[in-house]
């Protein structure tokens, strides 16, 4: 289906035209009709598929039309984190050109100054707030944030949200909006917690659900099974497989492995950041504006940039180590592959535990993985592991 099929008024098709879109990825296409009607909307659908278009285009196009207060909140977008936030943004920015509305993001980690321009933007009202909930909290408690003429709550991620202990500010938030307002909801998951957070906030809405924990087609997903010593080795002769891509990340399991890793790659002469909890925001800002400027070729990175990092021009990513969560191996790999384009995923796999967690991956995902054989006291046979040539690698594939 393509965008100029929907009922998107002109000014916003105009923007998608721009930005280079012509059809609506299957969350949109599913999604983007029951919101312009004015229906509250569960939407469960994984990283790297279009959701962010899905409620921001159906929220701008009701925006243009001009019926709606000035000089207030009229949309509330919440997000787990001051990445996802600022993606949002980033994106509603475009999206918003030929769009007269206003916006502001709201999130932490940031300096005087900046809290006072947040501060500024809540009191003298923003047509669209993007905000993370512990911040936005802050703001509400000293009194000039009036939420009561917003119409359109949206809350994307929020089974992340809940896992970061913020249901209780979601509520919180909640019972300051007016019940009279259109609520969206989007979540990679759909546990209990998720379930309960809808019926307490959503009014009879639409669900949509979208290739739950699967990782999108067009990424291929490669395992490489060697030595754990050899680790190194392999991330080198991958990148010799890609003549070094123009952006790569590589996960590790902690924040230390990650510093090491980091700190061994530059000494190889590679373009190396790091991207980890012990950074604070202006840090993670200039490491995130170095990575997409091209200054940075490789970011070494925590779980922490699983999620809110939207590059589309991001081929290659690498799990060094693979994740304890299932659910976190398909966020990572959501990295890649984004907006349509190909993209490639390689695990290093380098020990007997983590070929069981890799049996959990493929069980969660519905994908099958060419068995690799060990000796019976769970250590890797004693012949030399296959050594990765060009990515002629094993093959993930669909069950």
């Amino acid at each position: 289906m393509r965008f100029s099929d929907t009922e998107l008024n002109e000014f916003v098709l105009e923007a998608v035209d721009t930005m280079g879109f012509d059809t609506l990825t299957p969350i949109q296409e599913a999604s983007i009709p029951p919101l312009l009607e004015g229906r509250d909307l569960i939407g469960v659908a994984q990283t790297g598929t279009g959701k962010t278009a899905a409620f921001l285009l159906p929220v701008l196009n009701e925006l243009s039309y001009g019926d709606y207060p000035q000089e207030r909140i009229n949309c509330l977008i919440m997000a787990p984190t001051r990445e996802l936030a600022k993606q949002i943004d980033e994106q509603l920015q475009g999206f918003s050109y030929f769009v007269p509305v206003s916006s502001s993001a709201v999130y932490g980690g940031n300096d005087g100054p900046e809290f006072a321009r947040q501060r500024q933007g809540l009191k003298m009202g923003a047509d669209i707030i993007v905000a993370t909930p512990g911040r936005l909290i802050s703001h509400i408690s000293m009194g000039y944030v009036d939420l009561s003429e917003v119409s359109f709550f949206i809350l994307d991620e929020a089974d992340r949200m809940l896992d970061m202990g913020f249901y209780d500010d979601i509520m919180q938030i909640a019972s300051y909006l007016p019940r009279d307002r259109q609520t969206i909801m989007f979540s990679a998951t759909m546990p209990d917690k998720i379930q309960r957070l809808a019926k307490s906030i959503l009014n009879d809405p639409v669900r949509v659900e979208i290739a739950v924990s699967k990782p999108a087609e067009n990424i291929r997903q490669e395992v490489v099974y060697l030595y754990e010593t050899r680790k190194l080795d392999a991330v080198k002769e991958i990148f010799a497989g890609y003549e070094e891509p123009e952006r790569s990340i590589i996960f590790a399991s902690s924040k230390l492995k990650v510093k090491e890793l980091a700190r061994t790659l530059r000494q190889k002469g590679y373009k190396v950041a790091e991207m980890h909890s012990d950074l604070d925001q202006s840090q993670r800002d200039e490491v995130m504006h170095n990575f997409r400027n091209g200054s940075v070729k490789l970011l070494v990175a925590t779980d922490i940039a699983a999620r809110g990092i939207d590059i589309s021009e991001l081929p290659l990513v690498i799990n060094y180590d693979l994740p304890e969560v299932p659910e976190t191996y398909v966020h990572r790999i959501g990295r890649t592959g984004r907006a349509k384009k190909k993209g490639i995923a390689v695990s290093i796999l380098g020990t007997f535990p983590e070929q069981a967690k890799l049996a959990e991956i493929a069980k969660y995902s519905h994908y099958v993985v060419q068995p690799v054989k060990f000796a019976e006291d769970g250590a890797l046979v004693e012949e030399e592991p296959p050594k990765p040539k060009k990515l002629s690698l094993i093959h993930i594939s669909e069950a």
